[in-house]
């Protein structure tokens, strides 16, 4: 018997990187995988997760014996969301695990940042889980049980020059899982958050990119007490089993994986 075997798990951001990460890793404990990823385009310096993508990492979590339903979906469309909650639990019956994981990048000092860029990440790593939440919830309440997750970063414990939006998307949903904990504590659902510094992704090193400069690698490197310039998905992946296979004892929690930065906060 594998820990989740039964359990139905549904991941936001699920085509790669840490979704495709978390997927492989609940799947190999026995779950059921519902991925939602492939958004409508955005204005962006690196390409986002595909119906490639999508197909490739569904294939993967078959491959390890577990049942994967992949659906295109955009998190900044609240009627597509609950249409994936809805297809999730014709398909399966129940949604047991949320991985509230989507999310987006930009870079540069604030007084360059335009409207669009401001809106498309606020839109996506603060509505977009709000829309995951309010939709899931519901779901979970009827079911007396629940593991939620939600992907926060580093960048939402501390300020970091030219993250200015997206620290603040990451800070807000920091207050947006810790306040829903507790309207459901007493339900058997559980509401925490994950807090990874940088990650080895394609939101870091696009596929079809060059290697990343060395001069960048060694500035990332002296950052970090631990002298790693970043972490792979599967180091966050750990730490998400941890929080779904939880009994029910942990709740409004923020689990930060920082390569030491969390000796640096109060």
């Amino acid at each position: 018997m594998n820990v989740l075997d039964g359990r139905v798990a549904l991941i936001t951001g699920g085509a790669r990187g840490q979704g495709r990460a978390h997927a492989l890793a609940l799947a190999a404990e026995g779950a059921s995988i519902v991925l939602a990823d492939a958004p409508r385009p955005m204005n962006l310096t690196y390409p986002l997760g595909t119906e490639d993508d999508l197909r490739d990492t569904a294939k993967l979590v078959e491959e390890l014996g577990s049942a994967c339903l992949p659906i295109t979906m955009d998190v900044r469309d609240p009627v597509a969301v609950r249409a994936a909650v809805e297809e999730t639990l014709r398909s399966f019956g129940s949604l047991d695990i949320v991985v509230a994981n989507a999310g987006v990048v930009s870079t540069g000092p604030l007084e360059d940042v335009t409207d669009e860029i401001w809106h498309q990440l606020v839109d996506t790593n603060l509505t977009g889980v709000f829309h995951t939440l309010r939709a899931v919830v519901p779901v979970m309440r009827r079911q007396r049980f629940g593991r939620i997750v939600v992907t926060s970063s580093m960048g939402g414990r501390m300020g970091i020059p030219e993250l200015a939006p997206y620290n603040a998307t990451k800070w807000g949903v920091i207050g947006l899982a810790k306040s829903l904990a507790l309207e459901v504590a007493k339900e058997g659902i559980t509401v925490n958050v994950m807090c990874p510094t940088t990650v080895h992704t394609p939101m870091v090193q696009p596929v079809d990119a060059d290697g990343i400069p060395d001069e960048l690698v060694q500035r990332m490197m002296r950052a970090n007490p631990i002298p790693q310039p970043w972490i792979e998905p599967e180091d966050v992946s750990r730490a998400l089993l941890y929080l779904v296979t939880d009994p029910g004892v942990v709740t409004g929690s923020v689990l930060e994986i920082g390569l030491g930065g969390s000796a640096r906060i109060h």
